[in-house]
């Protein structure tokens, strides 16, 4: 297996990429409108989240609304947090399994194998998160390109790519190499030499029966 250390690196990468990709399901700033203010010297800024709508003002005023319905929403909201939500559950899953694989955890000492097993699992679980956070991310920054682009929608209803889209791109980005980190075990080097203790016998060169020994 790899060095505890560097099982360690790997499980706390895919941690705070968990942690990146709860902000960005909570926070509403995936995409921002400018709004004409209710007076001259008011500038509003809209942001729309999956959850909720909020409406920012140059005064520092936020006001909030918190969608009613989900069947009103667009598809690729709902999407979004269906896939949000289910990148959450693997995290917390996959935070639980690869723990008792880690090295330095009592759980299930000196059975190596297990604990292999357990942090190929839970690596695999967070790349599976990491995943559900690239597709909604990246699909609604593709509606917001393809509208801003489109002449047909109204510069009205234009809106520019949100914050959150790029935090998600990057807890995507950590989630996926902190769960390779915890994919990739290695025998020790006892383990090596076990196998080959076991196996010289199918790596020795024949001696040819005519040799003659001086």
């Amino acid at each position: 297996m790899v060095s505890p250390g560097f099982q360690v690196v790997g499980f706390v990468t895919c941690v705070l990429g968990w942690f990146m990709a709860c902000v960005t399901m909570v926070i509403p700033q995936w995409k921002i409108r400018s709004l004409d203010g209710s007076t001259i010297l008011t500038v509003e800024e809209g942001w729309e989240g999956i959850w909720m709508s909020c409406i920012n003002d140059s005064g520092g005023l936020l006001s909030c609304d918190v969608y009613d319905s989900l069947l009103a929403l667009p598809s690729d909201l709902q999407a979004a947090r269906a896939l949000m939500c289910l990148a959450v559950a693997l995290g917390v899953l996959a935070m639980a399994v690869s723990s008792g694989g880690l090295k330095c955890t009592k759980f299930a000492r000196g059975e190596e194998r297990l604990k292999v097993s357990l942090t190929v699992a839970g690596g695999t679980l967070f790349i599976m998160a990491g995943t559900c956070v690239l597709i909604p991310v990246s699909w609604t920054a593709a509606n917001i390109v393809a509208d801003f682009y489109n002449p047909l929608v109204p510069v009205s209803m234009k809106t520019d790519l949100g914050d959150a889209l790029f935090l998600g791109w990057g807890s995507a980005c950590v989630l996926v190499l902190g769960g390779s980190i915890l994919c990739c075990p290695c025998p020790a080097a006892s383990e090596h030499s076990e196998w080959y203790m076991r196996n010289r016998a199918h790596y020795q060169p024949a001696v040819p029966a005519n040799r003659i020994n001086i």
